[in-house]
C-alpha cells in the first residue's frame, strides 16, 4: 500500500477513529440488511415492480422506507427521490423503467460539490434474461446496497459539511448499467459537479473461488487514461507522462492514504489495481468515467465465482448460489468504514482543481498554474520524480501560480489539491501540458 503523505491537520480532521464500537458500521445490522433484500426472492431488473412481497420493486420501496426512517432520526437532514427512464437494450429487449434511489445529505456548496456512494439493488442468475428463479444477490450487489444503507446512516449523524453526499442504489446494472448511467447522465444534465463516485460491488466476501481465504485486502479499480478525454487532451496527457494521474487514478490513492490511516495495522489493505475494474469486465462507475466524472469501484480481494451469476444448486460437491451464509460481516463492515471516512475526508476538502498546467521547458526552474477551486483558501503542491509513484510535500501557497525554483520539468511530476480553512484536502490534480486546440 503505497502512501501520500497529508498533513496532520487533515488527518485530524478526517482520520478520527469512532469514540466507541457502536459508532462505527454495524456487521450485524449490515447482515440484517442482505436478509431482507434477499427476502424479496428476487431482484432482477425484469422482476415485478409492484409484487408487495417479492421482485425489484420491493425491495426499492424498502429501501427507500430505509432512507426515509434514517431521516426522520435526524431531523430531516435526507431527503429522496427515485430517479426513473424507461430504457432498452440487448438484455432488456421490451424496455423496462429503470429506478435508482437515492437519499441526498445536503452540503453548503450544493450541486457545485458532490460525493457519491453507490451500489446497484438488482440481481440475477445464471441466464441474465431469467426474472422468476430466486437470485439472492447475497453478495452480489446485496453487500453494496447495504454499505450504501449504513453509510446514509453513520454520515447522518455528522455535521454538514461542504459537499453534498447522495447515497445511490442503482438497478439495472446486471442488464447493461442502465442504473449507473441513468445517474450519470441525469447529474450532467442537472449541472452536478461531481467530486468523486464510489462504486462499491460485490464487497462481502472473503472466499475465493480456489478456497483461498482473503479478509485483510479490498481491491480498488481506477482508470489512469480518462474515457471522457478526446484525442487532444489523450495526446496531452500522453506528452506529460500523466497516463498514471487521472483524476479517478488520484482518487484510488486518495483512498488508500485514507484506509493506511484507518487501518494503520493493515487489517484492510488497499489494493489499487490500475484498471477501471476487473478484466472485460464492468461496474456502474464506469458511465461516470464517461462523462468524466472522478470515480472508483471497491470489491472484494479474491472472488467465489460460484457464488456470482448462478443458479441455487449443489452439483459434484461444490454448492451455487449467492447466498447469504457465504459472506463475512466483519470484513463488509471494515469495507464500509473506508467508504465512510474516504467521503468524509472529501467533505470537509474543497473539490480539486479543473485543472492545472507546467512550464519550464528548458530551464532550470518548473512554473505551476492551476485554476482556483470554490472554497479553497490555500493550494497544496506535490512533486515526485519522473521514475517514482509517491507525491512528496513540497509547500502551500496562496493564489493560482508558484514556481518550484531548481526542479527541472523534464526529470519530475507536479501535482496540486485544494485546502480548506479547517484543514480539509482535495484529491490531486496532476499538472501537464495543456490540450492542443
Amino acid at each position: 500500500m503505497k502512501k501520500i503523505p497529508l498533513l496532520a491537520s487533515l488527518l485530524a480532521l478526517s482520520i478520527a477513529a469512532p469514540a466507541a464500537a457502536h459508532d462505527g458500521p454495524s456487521p450485524e445490522r449490515l447482515k440484517a440488511d442482505v436478509e431482507k433484500l434477499v427476502s424479496f426472492g428476487t431482484r432482477h431488473t425484469l422482476s415485478s415492480a409492484t409484487d408487495p412481497k417479492r421482485g425489484i420493486g420491493a425491495a426499492r420501496r424498502w429501501a427507500q422506507s430505509e432512507f426515509e426512517k434514517i431521516s426522520k432520526a435526524c431531523k430531516g437532514c435526507l431527503t429522496t427521490e427515485l430517479l426513473e427512464r424507461n430504457m432498452s437494450g440487448p438484455r432488456v429487449p421490451n424496455g423496462v423503467n429503470i429506478v435508482d434511489v437515492l437519499a441526498i445529505k445536503p452540503g453548503k456548496m450544493g450541486w457545485d460539490h458532490v460525493i457519491i456512494i453507490a451500489g446497484h439493488i438488482d440481481s440475477r442468475v445464471s441466464d441474465v434474461m431469467d426474472f422468476t428463479k430466486d437470485a439472492p444477490g447475497a453478495n452480489d450487489d446485496g453487500s453494496g446496497s447495504a454499505l450504501v444503507i449504513e453509510a446514509a446512516r453513520l454520515m447522518s449523524k455528522e455535521p454538514q459539511g461542504d459537499a453534498t453526499i447522495v447515497f445511490a442504489l442503482l438497478s439495472g446494472e446486471e442488464q447493461g448499467l442502465m442504473g449507473g448511467r441513468l445517474l450519470a447522465e441525469t447529474a450532467k444534465e442537472r449541472g452536478w459537479k461531481v467530486s468523486a463516485m464510489l462504486n462499491n460491488d460485490i464487497v462481502g466476501g472473503t472466499l475465493g473461488t480456489d478456497g483461498r481465504i482473503v479478509k485483510n485486502v479490498v481491491r480498488v479499480f481506477s482508470e489512469g487514461i480518462r474515457a471522457s478525454e478526446d484525442l487532444s487532451g489523450q495526446m496531452a496527457r500522453r506528452n506529460s507522462g500523466g497516463e498514471d494521474d487521472g483524476p479517478s487514478r488520484s482518487l484510488m490513492r486518495y483512498a488508500d492514504n485514507i484506509g493506511a490511516k484507518v487501518y494503520p495495522d493493515v487489517t484492510l489493505d488497499v489494493f489499487g489495481v490500475r484498471r477501471p475494474d476487473r478484466f472485460a469486465r464492468g461496474g456502474d462507475h464506469l458511465p461516470s468515467l464517461d462523462l468524466g466524472f472522478p470515480a472508483i469501484r471497491f470489491t472484494v480481494g479474491v472472488e467465489n465465482y460460484h457464488h456470482q451469476h448462478q443458479d441455487l444448486r449443489t452439483e459434484n460437491g461444490i454448492e451455487y448460489g449467492d447466498t447469504v451464509d457465504k459472506m463475512d460481516f466483519d470484513y463488509l463492515a471494515k469495507v464500509t468504514m473506508l467508504n465512510v471516512f474516504t467521503a468524509k475526508a472529501l467533505s470537509v476538502a474543497p473539490p480539486a482543481p479543473a485543472s492545472a498546467t507546467l512550464g519550464g521547458a528548458v530551464t532550470s526552474d518548473t512554473t505551476v498554474k492551476w485554476d482556483a477551486a470554490p472554497g479553497a483558501q490555500l493550494y497544496r503542491i506535490y512533486q515526485r520524480r519522473a521514475d517514482a509513484q509517491d507525491w512528496v510535500f513540497v509547500r502551500d501557497v496562496q493564489g493560482t501560480e508558484t514556481v518550484l525554483e531548481g526542479l527541472i520539468v523534464d526529470d519530475h511530476f507536479v501535482g496540486v489539491s485544494s485546502v480548506s480553512g479547517s484543514g480539509g484536502e482535495s484529491i490531486i490534480t496532476f499538472a501537464g501540458l495543456p490540450p492542443r486546440r
